[in-house]
């Protein structure tokens, strides 16, 4: 399972993160969101000890949405060292995901 990250603690797991971390941001109300978040537990597996895999839900957590400009959901962002580094707005194959770790590690 992908981790459940909130406003309060996206500072430390994701921003101070040492590994990329690709971040869904989602809501339980969004279909497309229900088709990336499958994917999105794959790759936690796939890519433990490489990288983090976290989501956000951005109708409890609007602070770090609002903040990167989170407008359409599902949206993928991955951060390294703090600042973003990819993103993917909409569903896209699991590869597109992978290919954006990739880049990073």
């Amino acid at each position: 399972m992908a981790l459940e990250v909130t406003d309060a603690t996206f500072d430390e797991v994701v921003l101070k993160s040492d590994k990329p971390v690709m971040v869904d941001f989602w809501a339980a109300w969004c279909g497309p969101c229900r088709m990336v978040a499958p994917i999105m537990d794959q790759l936690t597996g796939e890519y433990e000890g490489k990288a983090v895999i976290a989501k956000v839900d951005v109708d409890a957590n609007q602070e770090f949405a609002a903040k990167y400009g989170v407008r359409n959901i599902p949206t993928v962002l991955v951060f390294k060292g703090g600042e973003v580094v990819e993103k993917q707005v909409g569903v896209a194959p699991k590869t597109t995901y992978a290919e954006k770790i990739d880049a990073h590690l």
